[in-house]
Order: structure tokens, then sequence, then C-alpha cells
């Protein structure tokens, strides 16, 4: 399973109502993560541009989007970004890879 990088920003009226009644909200994304065949690593609640940062593991990209539209269908994000991570060896077979890759730049 490839891991995922999840930054997630609440919309106004989820704020709000996370305010009028804190949570924690780390067991509904675990369940939503699992729902779709993947395992939660971490949950973090973050300071800046977003206001969740999320890794988990997914068995593929599809799996990883059906989180993201399944959440933000619900109205309560304003944002939602996936990156899609890369172990340090895959990084390095990648840098092996692009030695072989043929590609011509702009004249």
């Amino acid at each position: 399973m490839a891991h995922y990088l999840l930054q997630v920003s609440y919309a106004a009226n989820a704020v709000k109502a996370m305010v009028a009644n804190p949570q924690n909200r780390e067991d509904a994304v675990r369940k939503v993560v699992e729902s779709m065949g993947g395992k939660l690593h971490a949950f973090y609640f973050a300071l800046g541009e977003f206001d969740v940062v999320i890794i988990a593991e997914f068995p593929d990209n599809v799996s990883a989007a059906a989180v993201a539209l399944a959440t933000s269908a619900t109205g309560a994000l304003s944002k939602f970004e996936t990156t899609v991570l890369m172990t340090p060896a895959e990084g390095v077979d990648a840098m092996r890879k692009a030695k072989t890759g043929a590609y011509s730049p702009p004249a």
C-alpha cells in the first residue's frame, strides 16, 4: 500500500461546531480511512494553512480519492489536498530510472 499526506481545512460551520462542542476528530478520520481499505498512521491538528494533517496508507489512488470525496461532500471542509508519498528507496529508484528518460527540452 502507498502512503499519502492528507491536508485538510475545516469550513467555518465545522469550526463553529467544534468550538461549541470540542472533540477529537481522529476516530472519525480513522473510520473513513479504514472504510476505504486504508490505515491511519498519524493525525494532527495544525496551525497555519491547514487545520489537520494526516498520514495514511491506501491500497490505491482511487481509495485515497474516495476519502477526499466522501469527506468533502459533507460540506465540513473548505480545502482537502492529497499528496502521494514515496519511501527513500522509491525516491532513489525514481532517480535511477530518470537516467534512462529521453526528454528533449524546448529549444
